[in-house]
């Protein structure tokens, strides 16, 4: 079996097929402008890029990958015995190896650790980013500030998905390119999602992590249909979990925006002028602030009246 045409869903494949598939190293998984030749013959990356990754296109052995990478045990008794697995790129593994139950996290780490390192004709920055009208609000973070959990928040609140975790910023039209890839919620923040969207769909938690225990968030059906098409960046918004103050939003002076960009830049320094400039556009352009929350609620109302 084959597949039928380039923006065949995953969601599409019997389970057999994609195993196949998986352990034959001709899967290609289409996210925003990348597509990923995985090879894996881990059961649950396969049953968890069914659950939340079905609605992303799928190629059949990609004539182009930007990325070839695979999860496998290493050669050895550890192969069967308290087993591991390795997170690869063309052959080569940037990382310790993790248990294998924590096979799919480390694919997901993998992956954006694949777009920080080189893709460099974007200004990367570790931030979330979601759109309405394909005006885009960039979320620049800290992890533990509660970015994901408002982030995942608002995408399951009528805001279209772009990234989680990383802001692909074309430095010369200033254009902010999605993924539409699945929130990464971690400790606390995955019951709160699950209390306050009970119909959503995520993974079965993984604990013991080295970011705690984790679990993803299906990305809205919207999101990955418009995965490919990219949002302009109309505000910065810096969330800062604080569990004594319901919402204080703080509007930032320019140069407290841009330190905040570059503090949290994948490729700032690799980019030189042309990351400063477009850091310096994007400050100009926008309106900036600080949102102290404990409370969603409020943040969305804060969020609806001076961002929507």
């Amino acid at each position: 079996m084959t597949l039928a045409a380039p923006d065949t869903p995953l969601s599409s494949l019997p389970p057999q097929h994609l195993a196949h598939l998986l352990e034959t190293g001709r899967l290609g998984l289409c996210t925003g402008p990348f597509t990923f030749r995985i090879q894996c013959s881990e059961p649950i990356v396969a049953h968890n890029l069914a659950l939340l990754y079905g609605a992303h296109p799928v190629i059949d052995t990609p004539v182009f990958a930007d990325f070839h990478v695979s999860i496998d045990r290493p050669a050895s008794l550890r192969r069967w015995f308290a087993p591991q697995v390795y997170f690869r790129m063309d052959g080569y593994a940037p990382f310790y190896s993790l248990p294998a139950p924590q096979a799919f996290a480390m694919l997901e780490w993998g992956m954006n650790w694949c777009i920080a390192s080189n893709c460099h004709q974007y200004l990367l920055l570790h931030a979330a980013v979601l759109a309405k009208n394909d005006e885009a609000v960039l979320m620049p973070a800290a992890p533990g500030s509660g970015k994901s959990t408002l982030c995942a928040s608002l995408a399951l609140s009528g805001w279209r998905l772009l990234s989680d975790e990383l802001a692909m910023i074309n430095p010369v039209t200033l254009e902010v390119l999605g993924l539409a890839r699945p929130v990464n919620l971690k400790n606390a923040s995955i019951d709160v999602i699950q209390r306050r969207y009970p119909d959503t769909v995520l993974n079965t938690p993984i604990p013991d992590t080295k970011k705690g225990t984790v679990s993803h968030v299906r990305p809205p059906l919207p999101a990955v249909e418009a995965h490919r098409q990219p949002a302009r960046i109309r505000w910065i918004l810096t969330p800062r979990y604080d569990q004594h103050t319901v919402c204080a939003p703080t509007e930032l002076a320019p140069r407290d925006a841009m330190a905040s960009l570059i503090d949290n830049a994948f490729n700032y320094d690799v980019l030189g002028e042309t990351g400063f400039r477009a850091a310096s556009r994007i400050v100009t352009e926008s309106r900036a602030f600080t949102l102290r929350y404990s409370d969603l609620d409020a943040a969305h109302a804060w969020i609806a009246e001076h961002l929507a």
